[in-house]
């Protein structure tokens, strides 16, 4: 899909249809993706340069809000194929890059090893001469097109979220949520706040998303799915949401089914919201089609609750 300021956002594939996208940004002849998807997305991201007559030799970037395996899984691929390109990313994400091991140990801890072989394959290392750590206040640099890098904690540690003037917009990663365009209604765009394992922090979060807001930016082009407008109102319910999703898993941090009953509170949370949104779906449709939301946003609730218990006794 097209967008002005010649944005266009392809869908990498993973998971299900507008599920996940890369962001192609060109510039007086030259180009940049931010985020790549997986292995299995590479091809599609290069079916796309083909349709728009751009060699890849025109790619000089590959910009990782971070380095999730669904934003960075295909970044070693993708680095084989553009010759000219360098890898952006965060600092306490470039040495991933360097070497996947323990991000590919990380990431079956959290989804088992058949899963990381059939979604995401064998992650292919990025030579250190070709990674740039991008810092706040980075810019990088696309044929004199600015993109600003912000460190926007909360989701992860490691994650950048990119400034371009030109379009007045920020590339978001998970920072800015979640908003699948199944979800649409004539009420604009329908969000929620992803809190993944393993760094969620609701303060950092906020923080990262009032930051952002302040720039005044008139679109915000998420990985999970690329352009939201009406940006003001979609941080409004961020918070609200990350304020209720903390008040949901302190209320059951005692609970012996901790998981099921924040897991439960969860999808009826999301459910009412997207009720009252005008969604076109079901409760039990809202619960499947955020299924692989609900749980993972349980598990780094839980991951955000036993850290802050642990901190608590230390300081005791």
């Amino acid at each position: 899909m097209d967008f002005d300021h010649h944005i266009t956002a392809i869908d990498t594939g993973f998971f299900r249809p507008q599920f996940d996208a890369s962001h192609l940004i060109v510039h007086n002849g030259r180009a940049a993706f931010v985020d790549v998807g997986t292995n299995h997305s590479i091809p599609l991201l290069l079916d796309a340069l083909k349709r728009k007559q751009i060699g890849v030799e025109q790619i000089d970037y590959v910009i990782l809000t971070h380095v999730h395996l669904d934003h960075a899984g295909g970044a070693g691929l993708a680095m084989q194929n553009f010759p000219n390109a360098k890898l952006v990313v965060h600092p306490r994400g470039a040495r991933h890059m360097i070497d996947p091991s323990a991000l590919i140990a990380g990431a079956t801890a959290v989804y088992g090893p058949e899963e990381i072989a059939r979604s995401y394959g064998t992650l292919v290392p990025v030579p250190a001469e070709r990674v740039v750590e991008a810092g706040d206040g980075h810019v990088v640099d696309l044929a004199g097109r600015e993109l600003l890098c912000f460190d926007t904690p909360g989701h992860a540690r490691h994650h950048i979220c990119l400034w371009d003037a030109a379009s007045r917009a920020f590339f978001t990663g998970d920072t800015f949520g979640l908003s699948y365009r199944e979800f649409d209604t004539d009420k604009g765009a329908f969000i929620l706040p992803t809190s993944t394992p393993v760094q969620f922090e609701p303060d950092a979060l906020k923080h990262s998303v009032a930051r952002m807001l302040e720039r005044d930016p008139q679109q915000m082009f998420l990985t999970h799915y690329s352009r939201v407008t009406d940006v003001p109102r979609l941080g409004r319910d961020l918070y609200t949401q990350i304020d209720a999703m903390v008040a949901i898993t302190q209320a059951h941090a005692a609970d012996a089914d901790r998981h099921t009953r924040i897991a439960d509170d969860l999808a009826d949370l999301y459910v009412a919201r997207a009720q009252a949104h005008g969604c076109r779906f079901d409760a039990q449709q809202v619960r499947e089609l955020l299924g692989v939301d609900i749980e993972l946003n349980t598990q780094g609730l839980e991951v955000w609750l036993d850290k802050q218990a642990a901190s608590g006794a230390k300081g005791r």
